[in-house]
C-alpha cells in the first residue's frame, strides 16, 4: 500500500496575520519549535527528521492554504509526477528546479483540477536530531482536505501521485502512499477547505496531556478524545489561532500491501456514538464551522 512516488506528506503552508501571534501559539501552546524565521514568514518543525512541518507566512487576509508538501521518493518520482499530472487533468504551476525557500531540495508545483496548490519536493534538508519527545508532535500524520467531487479528487491523487484507497467512509476517503493508513483523507463535502492538519504525538499519553494544555491555554477540546476507526489512531481535535482546525493524535495503523480497502458498511457505529470508544462527544458545531473556513488561495481561474 504505498505510491512509486510520494513516500510522504512533508509540511502544510498557511497564510495567517500575525506572525508574533502565530510564533507564541505554536511554540508555546502546541510544542513546535522555531526552524528559521523571517521577517515575513515562519517555519516550524516538531522534534523529527522533518525541516518543518508547518510554513506560515505574513497576510493580512483570511487564514488561506499556500501549499501542502509532498515529498518524492526520487529525482526521477518528480518528472514522473510532472507528467501525470498533466494527464490527470492538472497542470504545472513551477517546473522541476531547485527549491530557494527553507529545507531546500529540488521541486515542483501543481494544482488540481479543483485549485489545490501541491508541491513535490525531493532532496529538502534533514535534521539531524530527530527523536520523540513527551508531549511533543514528532511530524504530520495527515492533512484532511475536503472536497465537493470526491471520485474526481480522489481519482487525480491516485493517478497524478499513486496514492491508493485504503478506506472508504460514507463521509471520507481516506487515501494511502506509504506504510501509514493515511496521509490525506478527503472530506465528502460541499465546498473545497481544509478540513484540518494532525500532528503525530509520541503516545496516547502526550495526546491527553496535550489536550489538557491546550484547555489551560483556552483553546477548548472541540472534538475529543477518542479513537478513530479508519486508521485506528486516538484523537484531540482543536481550533488554532486563526481559525485553522488543528489535531493531536498517536498510534496511527501501520499498513501494508495485505490491508484491504473498506467500504462505508464497514465503518459504522451505533447509534450516539461517534469512535470507537464511544466516549467522545460529537463534534462542536465551532468545529464544524471551522473546517469550512480556510481555503487554497485562488489562481485567477479558480477565483
Amino acid at each position: 500500500m504505498s505510491s512509486p512516488w510520494i513516500s510522504g506528506l512533508r509540511s502544510v503552508a498557511l497564510n495567517v496575520a500575525d506572525l508574533a501571534r502565530a510564533e507564541a501559539f505554536y511554540t508555546e501552546v502546541w510544542h513546535l519549535d522555531v526552524a528559521e524565521r523571517h521577517d515575513d514568514a515562519l517555519y516550524l518543525r516538531g522534534t523529527g527528521a522533518d525541516h518543518h512541518l508547518l510554513s506560515l507566512h505574513r497576510d493580512e487576509g483570511p487564514c488561506a492554504i499556500r501549499h501542502v508538501t509532498l515529498r518524492a521518493r526520487s529525482a526521477e518520482a518528480l518528472q514522473s509526477v510532472a507528467e501525470a499530472a498533466v494527464r490527470a487533468g492538472g497542470r504545472a504551476v513551477q517546473a522541476i528546479a531547485p527549491l530557494g525557500a527553507p529545507g531546500g531540495g529540488t521541486g515542483l508545483m501543481i494544482r488540481d483540477p479543483h485549485g489545490r496548490l501541491l508541491q513535490i519536493v525531493h532532496g529538502d534538508a534533514q535534521h539531524a536530531d530527530a527523536h520523540e519527545a513527551k508531549d511533543r508532535p514528532s511530524r504530520l500524520a495527515h492533512v484532511v482536505l475536503n472536497t465537493h467531487d470526491v471520485p474526481a479528487t480522489q481519482a487525480f491523487f491516485e493517478q497524478a501521485l499513486g496514492f491508493r484507497l485504503a478506506d472508504r467512509t460514507r463521509i471520507m476517503a481516506f487515501l494511502n502512499c506509504n506504510s501509514d493508513h493515511h496521509s490525506v483523507a478527503l472530506g465528502d463535502t460541499d465546498n473545497d477547505a481544509l478540513n484540518h492538519i494532525a500532528f503525530v504525538m509520541p503516545d496516547l499519553e502526550s495526546v491527553m496531556r496535550g489536550g489538557g494544555r491546550m484547555k489551560d491555554a483556552g483553546h477548548a477540546i472541540e472534538w475529543g478524545p477518542g479513537r478513530h476507526g479508519p486508521g485506528d489512531n486516538a484523537f484531540n481535535y482543536f481550533i488554532g489561532p486563526f481559525g485553522e482546525v488543528i489535531e493531536y493524535t498517536a498510534e496511527v495503523e501501520q499498513i501494508d500491501d495485505s490491508y484491504v480497502a473498506g467500504g462505508p458498511a464497514d465503518w459504522t457505529w451505533p447509534p450516539g456514538r461517534v469512535d470507537q470508544w464511544g466516549i467522545s462527544q460529537p463534534p462542536s458545531a465551532r468545529l464544524k464551522e471551522a473546517q469550512r473556513q480556510v481555503f487554497f488561495i485562488p489562481t485567477p481561474e479558480h477565483s
